[in-house]
């Protein structure tokens, strides 16, 4: 009998009308978890107390355009909706992130109308050319935290990024580690070009102990760095101690990769993984290490008990 009263029409009709009589602060909340997607698709449509809280221009000061579902299923038109999605907010856009989609032109419409943008991530985005991205970001002066992985970007871009944001506070330039090459080149650029630095990301980076020397001395208020999967870095011993003193969160080449979002598959050189996402900053094939009887070893840093920090 209890299940009967609580399965009734008026009980059940209540529930709905408590549901959509929350304090609209309360249901912006619920709503902002949801995402751009489900935003635009379902959620403004349930009634019209939803869709004015989904229009209000402070429900879209931050857009996280990532796709959870089967991308091979999508039947929505991504770079549409992140166009909706702009426009919402009005100029008030400080955050977004495109993730497997994105041109020159969406970068374009973007940076036209949300000059107070801060936060810039752009993952797997292999449709943006080198020329788009540096005209994307020579228009935002108030950007500080910027992310350009698994992209196939000229060094030179890199460089020119740093130039033209000399105030970078946030790097993120994350991709899968290459077995069998050695690149210093990224590492460079962003030693000699962002000096400003706080926090830098640079998940399974070729570069060597040359190339992280040099940012740690070309970026002297560097608090974070992550070097996991960073695999041609030997840390076992001044350079180490040096990371260790002057880094106040660090990640090392081995530590555990539980909390990163991407795939952490290694890459064997002559793998079709260049042919579909293009070499990182910097590579080419005039830095690979071709002879196929020298097999790359790792440079001595897969044992770290003997830090000395």
């Amino acid at each position: 009998m209890a299940m009967e009263s609580n399965s009734s029409p008026n009980s059940l009709g209540e529930e709905a009308r408590n549901w959509l009589e929350l304090p609209a602060d309360v249901t912006s909340m619920i709503l902002l978890k949801l995402g751009p997607v489900d935003i635009l698709t379902n959620a403004q449509d349930v009634c019209s107390s939803w869709r004015k809280i989904c229009e209000d221009p402070l429900m879209w000061r931050v857009v996280d355009m990532r796709y959870s579902g089967d991308w091979w299923d999508m039947d929505y038109d991504l770079e549409e909706m992140c166009r909706q999605a702009v426009d919402r907010s009005c100029g008030q856009l400080i955050y977004i992130k495109i993730e497997h989609f994105g041109t020159d032109d969406l970068l374009q419409y973007i940076t036209q109308s949300s000059n107070q943008l801060r936060e810039l991530r752009l993952v797997y985005c292999n449709r943006i050319s080198d020329e788009g991205l540096i005209k994307a970001v020579s228009k935002l002066p108030l950007l500080e935290d910027l992310e350009i992985s698994f992209g196939s970007f000229d060094v030179e871009t890199l460089e020119t990024l740093g130039q033209c944001r000399p105030l970078l506070k946030s790097l993120k330039l994350n991709r899968q580690f290459y077995r069998r090459v050695e690149c210093d080149k990224g590492a460079l650029a962003i030693a000699e070009n962002m000096p400003n630095l706080r926090h830098l990301q640079i998940f399974g980076n070729s570069l060597t102990n040359r190339g992280l020397e040099a940012i740690l001395d070309g970026c002297p208020d560097l608090e974070s760095l992550d070097l996991r999967q960073c695999f041609n870095l030997n840390l076992a011993g001044q350079l180490g101690a040096k990371c260790s003193e002057k880094i106040k969160n660090l990640r090392l080449p081995h530590d555990p990769t539980d909390d990163y979002e991407f795939s952490t598959e290694i890459v064997e050189y002559g793998d079709d993984y260049e042919e579909d996402y293009g070499y990182p900053f910097g590579l080419s094939d005039t830095d690979l290490l071709t002879d196929d009887d020298d097999y790359y070893e790792f440079s001595g840093g897969s044992d770290f008990s003997d830090y000395t920090w």
